[in-house]
């Protein structure tokens, strides 16, 4: 523990070194990619959360549903549904729908007219299931840049500070020795290693996440799936 510890403390130091070493441009794309570091991590974690929570939201709703007789009366009316998560928005949309073709029906022969009404809350579960995925893949583009643009901001670092050590040992009038250019290329380097740490478990965590959005988009379509069917049903009572 104790020698982790000091080799963690070396490796610190060594860094400011480099850092130190670098031109201004390799600082200033070391602290750029230090900031997108703390953003990407920040995404991932709060994404993970947000889809988790979502997924749990849905889970307890759909056990709920489950119990309920009757879907055409369970929401929003029924007091044991909580009203929040993907699934309840979801029917709250299907029946406002079905209701706003009840209401517009004169005739009050909606049951003869199933095929109709279904038409309408078909079309709300996609708009619902569409909007719901809208929110599930918010911010996962901003993740995909961090992930696709750290490396090269961190290769760009690397290509100015490498230029700029060449360029200064070919102005130098001392004799040219890898003592004089070393500083320089190993300050320019670690904006290459700044690149791959942003990058490297931002990558696991979009891929991660990514799948499990896909998921939980896939039981969106098999939910409102299975809500059709089941206002269908009561429908044609």
């Amino acid at each position: 523990m104790f020698e982790g510890a000091i080799f963690a403390t070396t490796t610190v130091s060594q860094l400011i070194t480099y850092f130190n070493e670098s031109n201004l441009a390799g600082q200033v794309i070391v602290v750029l990619l230090l900031v997108f570091s703390v953003w990407a991590w920040s995404l991932m974690l709060g994404k993970y959360m947000e889809l988790t929570n979502a997924e749990k939201q849905n889970r307890n709703f759909d056990r709920n549903l489950n119990h309920c007789k009757s879907v055409m009366e369970a929401y929003p009316k029924d007091a044991k549904f909580p009203a929040y998560g993907p699934y309840a928005d979801m029917l709250k949309s299907a029946l406002d729908a079905y209701h706003r073709y009840s209401n517009s029906d004169e005739m009050g022969a909606l049951k003869m007219k199933s095929e109709h009404a279904m038409g309408h809350v078909e079309n709300a579960l996609q708009r619902a299931v569409a909007y719901q995925s809208n929110i599930y893949e918010a911010r996962m583009v901003t993740l995909s840049a961090i992930v696709s643009g750290a490396p090269f901001f961190g290769l760009l670092g690397t290509v100015w500070g490498v230029m700029d050590a060449f360029g200064g040992l070919a102005m130098a009038t001392g004799p040219a020795t890898i003592q004089t250019l070393a500083p320089g290329v190993s300050g320019a380097l670690l904006t290459t290693v700044a690149g791959l740490v942003v990058a490297i478990p931002s990558v696991f965590g979009y891929n991660l996440l990514l799948q499990k959005m896909k998921l939980l988009i896939t039981d969106l379509e098999n939910f409102a799936s299975s809500l059709a069917d089941r206002i269908e049903l009561e429908l044609v009572k």
